[in-house]
């Protein structure tokens, strides 16, 4: 299957730093909020200190199956060598180290359906690794290797990045390990469509971080770090007809990194809170329409019965300016910051109905309806 956008086999490392907790408590299933970290902000004086810094909390990842899956055949088939005797089918990535025990993030679309996984460290290591958890709709993955005192890379906030700032992408494209690429930040929220695999009940979250850092085959699931040495998005996606970088590629941002790699290690699935609309983004033709005083936000084309939106008073016709105090002005926007909360969490709304702004608090539920964790 020919995809324009085509996803990347790479991976990152990155360690939680909790503020009144060591690294090494994430790994005993800590939910990490990225306001709890304590990230030691390095004075950074060029990217050769940015990458020493972090190169050895990118691993490269390895993994084998016995049968060709349709997605292995979507986004791996063009690297695989496929043995005629054996019908054993090899795949490659890279991840970040989150913890200094072991616990490594990576995509989805680098482990899903992996019967063996191997990571080899940057000092040449080799561990077996296990999935921990995965989640489709952000194309994310947890697993671990058991092993102590490891780098790890601390994350960053991504909300925080800015069109124009430089970054640097680390992974292993073509298999060749230890990469660095430089760039820009050259768009936010970036809603490509191209997790088109996530489970029934769930709908693909994508916001993404765009960059033109050269990225390849073998980068998915690796690292995307600013000048302060910080993981900022996992790479994840190039802009490609034939599965080259022709100029541009795309990165999970790490703020709902965090949220996910959280919930994976606390509960193996992720708690994902929901307001209940269905929303159109306002053009010209939108807000004449509306009568709105500006061209902006969400227009709300649908409430869902007893959900969060409609027991909070939201209705039909309303525009969503805000969410949690953060403008949303396109799907991929809101998305991005409605992935931050868990059900059960109380999310400020502000919204323009008849020329007037209001706001109302709405507590998100479940995909079941209600409030409660979802079990794996």
């Amino acid at each position: 299957m020919k995809k324009t956008v085509l996803m990347l086999l790479t991976g990152l490392c990155l360690t939680f730093q909790a503020c009144a907790q060591q690294p090494e408590e994430v790994g005993k299933g800590v939910e990490v909020k990225l306001q709890e970290q304590a990230v030691n902000r390095l004075e950074i004086r060029d990217f050769t200190d940015v990458a020493a810094a972090t190169i050895d909390g990118v691993v490269h990842i390895k993994t084998e199956m016995t049968q060709m899956t349709p997605l292995y055949q979507s986004f791996f088939g063009f690297i695989i060598p496929q043995g005629v005797q054996r019908q054993v089918y090899s795949a490659y990535g890279s991840g970040v180290i989150i913890t200094t025990d072991g616990y490594i993030l990576t995509n989805n679309h680098v482990v899903q359906d992996a019967e063996r996984i191997t990571v080899t460290l940057n000092d040449r290591r080799e561990l077996p690794a296990r999935l921990v958890g995965n989640d489709p709709a952000t194309d994310l993955a947890v697993i671990k290797i058991e092993a102590e005192g490891l780098t790890y890379i601390p994350f960053g906030n991504s909300d925080q990045v800015k069109v124009g700032e430089p970054v640097l992408a680390i992974g292993n494209p073509f298999n060749l390990t230890s990469t660095v690429t430089s760039g820009i930040i050259s768009a936010k929220a970036r809603n490509m469509h191209i997790i088109d695999n996530p489970r029934s009940n769930e709908t693909p979250l994508e916001s993404f971080l765009q960059t033109d850092a050269a990225v390849n085959s073998g980068n998915s699931g690796g690292a995307l770090v600013n000048s302060q040495a910080q993981l900022i998005g996992i790479v994840t996606a190039i802009a490609s007809g034939n599965g080259n970088y022709i100029g541009y590629s795309f990165a999970i941002p790490s703020n709902l990194a965090v949220k996910v790699a959280g919930d994976l290690q606390r509960y193996g699935y992720v708690q994902r809170g929901y307001l209940g609309v269905q929303v159109t983004e306002v053009d010209a033709n939108i807000a004449k329409k509306a009568g709105a005083r500006d061209i902006k936000g969400l227009y709300v084309a649908k409430v869902v019965e007893d959900c969060a939106a409609a027991r909070a008073g939201i209705v039909q016709g309303d525009i969503i300016l805000r969410v949690a105090g953060k403008e949303v002005n396109t799907f991929a926007e809101m998305m991005e910051e409605l992935g931050l909360f868990t059900p059960g969490d109380e999310v400020e709304v502000d919204f323009e109905r008849d020329g007037h702004t209001k706001t109302v608090k709405a507590v998100l539920l479940n995909s079941q309806g209600n409030t409660r964790i979802i079990n794996k």
